[in-house]
């Protein structure tokens, strides 16, 4: 494609064959000469821009073939890259979507991380709500303490007005082991404990089908077991903000590989 602009006669030339005889004074010949000079050079600049427009159009002409050409290569056709465009977006909607739940959830609970009841951790991309086991529960048991209901009850208030998220209730303990006729280990420990809390959440209105419950025991420490303030991070009860089943990365290339 070219860009062209047509220039006229030579404009002084047909002037003065034109008005030789047409009785005009020298000043408005002089007067006409300028102005023709002047249009000129203005022709001169359109096309000194014209031909910078078509260097450039070439130049992108060339990159656009360089570019088709290396789709090409890798087999790689437009319509692929629009769609890998159309799924590049919808991820950044997603992760703007799940900020704002994030965003949301910190500011319901805003007084009770500044009473110090609880904490709010991202772990892995997940949004973890950390009560301390000392609130919850007495040392050794599985049995909600007062205090431990009343913070419980205010969490279920939040939970409750989150939409369309599922959550796990996960135990933790530090690494001092227990043996005890109920709890013979950690597990049992962590895992009643989580049931416990997820079970509260369940009777004061959280969906029962978006609850889930886990315990670790001491497998997932977030400090030291070397000291007692460490030990004291370890044991605790999260509830963690589940993906949706959206927010996954598609896996649907793989699901024929387990039958080969």
């Amino acid at each position: 494609m070219k860009i062209s602009i047509i220039r006229p006669f030579t404009a002084g030339l047909v002037l003065a064959a034109v008005c030789s005889g047409c009785g005009y004074s020298e000043e408005e010949m002089q007067a006409k000469q300028a102005r023709i000079d002047e249009l000129t050079l203005a022709l001169d600049e359109s096309e000194r821009k014209n031909a910078d427009l078509q260097n450039k159009f070439d130049d992108l002409s060339a990159q656009n073939a360089q570019i088709a050409e290396r789709l090409k290569a890798q087999n790689v056709s437009v319509e692929q890259l629009q769609q890998a465009l159309q799924q590049l977006k919808k991820r950044e909607q997603q992760a703007e979507a799940q900020l704002q739940t994030f965003r949301n959830m910190l500011e319901r609970f805003k007084n009770m991380i500044a009473s110090g009841k609880l904490r709010v951790r991202i772990v892995r991309g997940r949004m973890v709500v950390e009560l301390a086991e000392n609130i919850l529960f007495d040392s050794g048991k599985a049995d909600l303490t007062e205090p431990g209901q009343v913070a419980l009850a205010e969490v279920a208030e939040v939970l409750k007005t989150i939409p369309d998220r599922d959550f796990q209730i996960a135990g933790h303990t530090d690494n001092v082991p227990i043996r005890s006729r109920k709890f013979p280990s950690n597990w049992e420990l962590s895992t009643a404990r989580a049931v416990i809390v997820t079970k509260f959440l369940a009777d004061h209105g959280v969906p029962t089908e978006r609850l889930s419950a886990a315990g670790h025991a001491e497998t997932q420490p977030v400090a030291s077991n070397d000291t007692p303030e460490g030990k004291a991070q370890n044991r605790r009860i999260e509830i963690v903000l589940m993906p949706k089943l959206d927010e996954l990365p598609d896996l649907s290339a793989l699901e024929n590989l387990g039958s080969k």
